[in-house]
Formats: C-alpha cells, structure tokens, sequence
C-alpha cells in the first residue's frame, strides 16, 4: 500500500474528450491506497463457502417461499479483486452521463481546466473505492445497466456474488464473534439479494428504467427527483426484505450478530464518519432499518411468506406513505 503511489496515479489521470473519469488510474489509485488482504483458501475454506451459499439457497426457498437460483459466478474476493469488479459496474453506470452536456461546456473536458476535472472525478472515485474495498463484506451484483439484452430469466451468468473474504475475517475478529459463523450469515444476506431479483424477474428492467431516466435527465441539465426518489424506495424494499429474510432463516443463533452489526454499521472514527456522510452510506442504513421494520411488521402479522407478494408485481412495491405505514399496504394488498 503506497499513498504516493495512489497520488501519482490521479495526478497521471488522462482520458479522451469525453471521458470524465480515467478508470485505469482511478483503479491503480485505489488498490494503492488499499492493502488487497489475504486471501489464501484451502479446498476445505473454500468447500465452506459453497456450503454456506448451497445452504442458504436452500433455507431461503423455504422460508420465503420464492423460486430462485444462485448466480453461476460466485468469487471469494480479495479487496482489490472488488475493486476491479466494481470498477467495471461504475464506468457502466457513469459512462451516459456526457459531463459536458451536463454543465453546458462542451470544452470542459479539454485543456487545463478538463485536466483538472478529471483528475479530481478520478481521486474522489478512488479514495471512494478504496474505503469501501475495506468495508464491504459481501455483494450481490445484478449488472444492472450491462449491455445484453438478456436478462437474469435467460442468461444465469447475468448476475454475480462476490464475498470479500480478507473483510470478513477482519470483521468477526473486530466483533469478537465466531469466523464460520459470520461468515455463513453473511452469505445468507447476499444469497437473499439473489433471492429477491431471482423471484422477481421484472425488478431488475424496473430499476435500471428509474436509473436511466434520472441519468438521462442529468445529461440534459435536469434533475428527475421523482425517478431517484422511486430508485430509493425500491432499494429499501430490497434491503429491507433481505434483512428480514436473512435473519428469518438464518439456521443458528442471530442475535449477538444482529447487534454487533447495526452497531458497526453506524460506528467508525472521524475519518470513516466522514466518508460514510460523503458516499451517502446513511441513506444506505435508513434505507436497512426503514425497510426491515416494514417487513417485520408484515411478516409479524401475515407471516414471511406473505411478505414475498411485493416481489410479484411492480403493483405490490410499498409507496412513501406504506414504508411508514406498513399497514396501509397490508390493507392494499392484502397478501
């Protein structure tokens, strides 16, 4: 890990006439300012992790009640694998939007001032990747926005599941919990991701239309509030449902995880607060504890099966009004 070298890295950030982010740079930045971690398995480690995803595909079937697979490609990363995978999800994300267009230079990207734009999109992007290398535990991937016209339904290599394998050693050491154990909850949560966009063929097409519309909006000098708005609300169904789902199914004890894990969710020094603020990782926890309580209220009253039924239609996503008011949407639907 070199801080140096990940500051020479952004300084040399070069690009075309339209690209507002080198990417190479931005991913030579992050994996300098970022120890990559161990990631040494043996057959039986990595026989455990199969274990774990078989397992909690199976116990997910059951207790939610939905049909799905597991992604074909499931890698057990080290931190900077992450950041070459994620590295391709963003540039995919980020590519439409014509920085130019956007703030109506179409020589912004040209010259000294282009220069110095880019070199601070890179450094942000980097240092954004860098810290969230260091966090994240585990990530299912539905390629949103990738460029095939075939989805989850059609083409199972369509989807991935990575677990950042140095992450979660480091974490169940840092809460003083059980390896194993930690680790197999984790893929609970990741394998209920799968479950949810596995059930629900139509949500990854609905996401991507609410990302594309706000991304088109942006290109043409506009802000479409209500697609973010509609985007954000589906992304506290999905993680809201996963943590109900997780827990409900979990085949050990859960608790001391539980607490351990909202805990760490909302703890860190100056420094990781602050970059939590900046890459909007509050949101994210709103977005766990809002979705989660509207689930548990559902499940609690109809049962965890009935609390599928918001994976059937685009019809069944609660609104605004029913995440806060989880009886509304009971009375709604009636599941």
């Amino acid at each position: 890990m070199s801080l140096y070298q990940s500051v020479r890295a952004v300084a040399n950030a070069r690009g075309g006439e339209t690209e507002w982010i080198d990417w190479r740079a931005t991913a030579e930045a992050a994996k300098q300012a970022r120890d990559q971690g161990m990631l040494t398995l043996d057959d039986a480690e990595r026989r455990a992790y199969a274990t774990d995803v078989r397992d909690a595909r199976s116990r997910l079937r059951t207790v939610g009640g939905l049909e799905f697979d597991i992604p074909q490609t499931i890698e057990v990363q080290n931190r900077h694998h992450w950041i070459d995978a994620n590295i391709k999800t963003f540039e995919r994300m980020l590519d439409p939007i014509d920085i130019a267009t956007l703030i109506d230079d179409t020589n912004a990207l040209n010259g000294p001032s282009g220069y110095a734009t880019r070199m601070v999109n890179t450094g942000s992007m980097a240092a954004a990747l860098a810290f969230l290398s260091g966090n994240v535990l585990g990530q299912y991937d539905p390629q949103l926005l990738s460029q095939t016209t075939d989805t989850i339904e059609t083409n199972e290599n369509n989807h991935e599941l990575y677990f950042v394998h140095p992450n979660i050693v480091d974490v169940a050491a840092e809460l003083d919990v059980e390896y194993p154990r930690f680790r197999r909850w984790i893929a609970f949560h990741e394998v209920a991701h799968a479950a949810e966009f596995g059930a629900a063929p139509w949500l990854r097409t609905h996401i991507e239309d609410r990302i594309e519309s706000g991304l088109e909006a942006l290109t043409g000098g506009r802000l479409d509030r209500s697609a973010f708005s509609d985007v954000d609300i589906v992304m506290t169904a999905v993680e809201g449902y996963a943590e109900l789902l997780m827990d409900r199914a979990f085949d050990e004890e859960y608790a001391d995880l539980r607490a351990k894990l909202d805990a760490r969710r909302g703890g860190g020094g100056p420094v990781a607060q602050l970059f939590r603020r900046l890459l909007g990782l509050g949101v994210k926890e709103r977005q766990y504890e809002r979705g989660a309580q509207f689930f548990e209220t559902i499940a609690d009253q109809r049962g965890v099966k009935a609390a599928a039924t918001v994976w059937e239609d685009p019809r069944y996503l609660p609104d605004e009004s029913e995440l806060d008011n989880p009886q509304y949407w009971i009375d709604r639907v009636n599941p």
